[in-house]
């Protein structure tokens, strides 16, 4: 079995306290072996151990692969016409996405998975290295199935998430709905998913009903998620926390017993700025929950509706501009973060074990990502070990 250094990095995160320096665990003059896709030692150059093959970093910055923890990718069509409407003043409203469930509903599978595919290719090369993705665009028990499947074959974190709006065809009668998305549809979906959400939001699902579907789920073997007070102040967050989500996604609008049961709880705050840059609406508050001890992720929410943006580093400087995070935070919560978010404890980390996924920054610090937005930064990105980019 062979073994590869990349030798030479100027400043190395480890995500790893116990490593290097700070929460960061940085470590200045920095070496990382791999061996077999997993990191097998990482530590100071002077230090390192012979190794088969070496790659120089040229005193870059190496970081962990970005986790993103919330994407809706596996979609067809086109919503600039909406966008365009939004920024000439029109408000946004969770309706929208019933112009992307047509277009999804008319694609064909090879379709589906071509614009799937196209925009992974897109965030890898950004440095995103595991990514979720949802159904949610078919709201049919055929069409939520085979997202789900196409899903499943590009990554792990698969999310059934029939539950997105009510269908078109059940506008007349939400609740047959929920007794569609909890009965027939769960059981078509459950073997393609880990994890199960609910748009709990007004226009969407209310409190009830989302305790509904993320109760079948967890019935059925899926780890709950939740859309969870993005628009307005709501009963997603408490009910996330009771049900033992693993995350509670947007958390925009929290009254202070929502961040005390976040702090308080193993739900992570998964906080997605792209939507509020898209949207113009209220940004997250980062710093309360930070200083409340909850944990938090940062996450992309690719879709095409409200946050059609595949970058991880764009998210990281609108949260330190706009929401109040520091440099270091907000890399720890889009790498660390995220994979806690997806309770993981193998990526989002470069120390021993864990997978061997990390990008190398034209830049001599990660504070580069917020302090040169729009820049693309990311020059090569290692996945399982191997050079993907």
């Amino acid at each position: 079995m062979t073994t590869t250094a990349i030798t030479n990095i100027g400043s190395l995160v480890t995500n790893d306290p116990t490593r290097g320096e700070g929460p960061l665990g940085l470590i200045e003059d920095a070496t990382v072996v791999i061996e077999d896709g997993v990191v097998a030692w990482v530590g100071p150059t002077a230090k390192a151990p012979a190794a088969d093959a070496a790659h120089d970093a040229h005193r870059r910055a190496v970081i962990p692969g970005f986790v993103d923890s919330h994407s809706h990718l596996v979609f067809a069509g086109d919503r600039t016409a909406e966008f365009n409407a939004r920024m000439s003043g029109r408000s946004y409203s969770a309706g929208g996405i019933r112009t992307t469930v047509a277009a999804t509903r008319a694609a064909t599978d090879a379709e589906l998975e071509a614009n799937l595919l196209r925009h992974l290719h897109e965030a890898r090369r950004q440095g995103t290295t595991t990514f979720e993705t949802k159904s949610g665009y078919g709201l049919t028990v055929a069409d939520e199935a085979r997202a789900l499947r196409i899903a499943a074959a590009h990554t792990d974190e698969v999310t059934y998430l029939g539950a997105h709006i009510v269908s078109p065809d059940y506008a007349d009668d939400p609740a047959a709905y929920v007794d569609l998305v909890t009965g027939e549809m769960l059981d078509a979906c459950a073997p393609h998913a880990r994890w199960i959400d609910v748009f709990c939001e007004k226009g969407a699902f209310d409190g009830d009903q989302a305790r509904a579907v993320l109760t079948a789920g967890k019935a059925k073997g899926l780890i709950p998620r939740i859309h969870a007070n993005q628009l307005s102040f709501g009963p997603g967050v408490q009910l996330g926390v009771e049900l033992g989500a693993a995350s509670a996604d947007h958390c925009t609008h929290l009254t202070d017993a929502d961040v005390d049961a976040l702090a308080n709880s193993e739900t992570v705050a998964t906080l997605l700025p792209g939507a509020e840059f898209s949207t113009r609406a209220q940004w997250p508050d980062a710093r309360r929950l930070l200083d409340a001890g909850a944990t938090v992720a940062l996450s992309t929410d690719c879709n095409p509706g409200s946050s059609y943006t595949s970058s991880m580093p764009f998210c990281i400087a609108l949260a330190v501009r706009d929401m109040g995070m520091t440099p270091d935070e907000a890399l720890w919560s889009a790498t660390a973060g995220g994979a806690r978010a997806l309770r993981r404890g193998d990526i989002g980390v470069l120390t021993p074990g864990a997978r061997a996924d990390l990008a190398v920054l034209d830049a001599p610090s990660h504070v580069h990502l917020a302090y040169r937005p729009g820049v693309p930064l990311v020059s090569a990105v290692w996945q399982r070990g191997e050079r993907v980019h």
